[in-house]
């Protein structure tokens, strides 16, 4: 015989079981809605490769695919887990926009397709892209041996490093918000001395860059956040008491720099060394070596060594990863590092030339370009199909002149286009934009007459520089993959190596 509580138990059980049965049977009809939506209100960086939209209830895929509207458009691939829809971008947005995403008249995946009451909630979104801005070094006036910021976007300049201080190289960190840069003091420099040091300075910029996606590359996100600083906040980070700084590269994660130092009183003492924030910087125990850059994954460095690249761990005393006895020099990595560009020189002594190679991890090696001149710079797209390159080739005639190009090599193809002609000159640097929509060079005039000693900033040939302009050219493909042949356009910027903001 049943209990008083068995009854009602059991009364409880059936009352439920008849509410579920009318559910069921009736269905349910709360409208969807898009619960999330990842890079609401957010700016996005070419890093930043795909956005989430989380849904209340499983979605019919199609009736989502075909409504979702972003404008301006960008084009990308569809991928589902779950409520979870990913939007993967084909290519970078580009920057300096402001973009509108919208979704109406998708439904769920238990609806009938003529039953419009139970369509999605109407969804706007909103985004946009980082400002386009980019660093260089000033080259007249108050802005002589400064940095300089420069940001297209919101057509304004600000002069980021005191008087006091001649810039000599710089890189931007990640986030945009500072900049590693070397420098020596102008007293130093009007007397010819090198003494430079490593600085921060912060460039007033605060990114709200939105979380990393599932299988997304976030390492160069920065290990913790920063309260926002103003523009021009300078901070010493390492000193030339002891050592003479020479070259230096900061990791694409911004947590570590390695720095090439010698001691002043023991030029034996040569190598590079680590700084990391917060700890005492450490000699990186090595082969003697040359040129260096930081792997994308900020693990690893390439390094000349010998007659060959050695790809070598951040760890001191361990052994090699990998060597490349073929090539005597590396320009670049691709962002996922996927590929390297490296330089094998031809040592023919009768017609000796350098060639431009594109390395894979996978261990092909593919000839991109060769030439009797010089390969300065070699940079990756963000699409991984295009390499941009400063090459110049040896001038006919008794004096050695060298016509630099500005080239576009389509790596599937192998079909090089010169892009443009560039003034005779040795020292032309070149930086790509983060999007890969353009390219910022320098034009520098050289003043043979002027003696380094004087103050004058120098050019990669010990010369001084009169003056330098920069230049913007935009970068457009065809539908085959070939590059357009557009005019640069001359900026209203006295200055010299340029450098984007990432």
């Amino acid at each position: 015989m049943l209990q008083p509580l068995d009854r009602v138990a059991l009364l409880t059980m059936i009352g439920l079981g008849v509410l579920i049965a009318l559910l069921l049977l009736g269905g349910n009809h709360t409208v969807p809605r898009v619960r999330d939506f990842s890079w609401q209100n957010r700016q996005v960086g070419a890093e930043d490769t795909a956005f989430l939209m989380t849904f209340s209830r499983p979605m019919d895929h199609a009736s989502v695919e075909n409504n979702l509207r972003i404008d301006p458009p960008l084009s990308g691939k569809f991928s589902w887990a779950g409520r979870r829809m990913a939007y993967t971008l084909e290519t970078p947005a580009p920057y300096g926009t402001t973009y509108k995403v919208q979704l109406q008249g998708a439904r769920d995946r238990f609806t009938q397709t003529t039953d419009s009451s139970a369509q999605i909630q109407p969804f706007t979104g909103a985004f946009q892209t980082r400002d386009r801005a980019f660093a260089y070094i000033g080259v007249e006036g108050e802005e002589t041996g400064r940095l300089v910021l420069y940001n297209l976007s919101q057509q304004s300049k600000q002069l980021l490093t005191p008087e006091n201080l001649v810039v000599m190289d710089f890189e931007p960190y990640p986030e945009g918000d500072r900049i590693l840069f070397s420098a020596s003091s102008r007293a130093d420099q009007d007397q010819g001395m090198l003494n430079q040091q490593l600085y921060t300075v912060t460039t007033g910029m605060q990114i709200n860059a939105p979380a990393s996606t599932p299988g997304e590359n976030k390492s160069s996100q920065p290990a913790t956040s920063r309260s926002p600083q103003p523009a021009g906040v300078v901070v010493s980070i390492l000193d030339s008491k002891d050592y003479q700084n020479l070259k230096f590269d900061l990791a694409p994660n911004g947590h570590l720099i390695i720095v090439q130092r010698v001691n002043r009183s023991n030029p034996s003492d040569f190598g590079l060394w680590v700084l990391k924030p917060g700890e005492v910087p450490q000699p990186l125990k090595t082969e003697p070596g040359g040129d260096f850059l930081i792997a994308p994954d900020s693990q690893a460095l390439a390094m000349a060594q010998g007659q060959g690249m050695a790809i070598l761990p951040l760890e001191s005393g361990a052994d090699p990863l990998d060597y490349l006895p073929k090539f005597g020099m590396i320009l670049s990595f691709a962002k996922d590092g996927s590929a390297a560009a490296m330089v094998k020189f031809n040592a023919d002594p009768n017609n000796p030339t350098r060639s431009l190679f594109l390395v894979t991890n996978q261990g092909t090696e593919k000839q991109l370009a060769t030439t009797n001149g010089s390969i300065l710079n070699a940079q990756f797209d963000p699409t991984r199909r295009v390499v941009y390159c400063l090459i110049t080739e040896l001038l006919p005639g008794e004096s050695y002149l060298e016509q630099p190009y500005v080239s576009a090599i389509n790596l599937e193809t192998g079909k090089r286009t010169d892009l443009l002609k560039l003034p005779v000159q040795r020292d032309v640097q070149m930086s790509l934009s983060p999007d890969g929509l353009g390219v910022l060079f320098d034009q520098v005039v050289e003043n043979p007459a002027a003696q380094p000693k004087d103050g004058a900033l120098q050019s990669e040939t010990g010369q001084a520089i009169a003056t330098s302009r920069l230049w913007f050219l935009p970068l457009v493909l065809n539908a085959d993959g070939t590059s357009k042949l557009i005019a640069p356009q001359e900026l209203p910027l006295p200055g010299l190596r340029p450098r984007w903001l990432p």
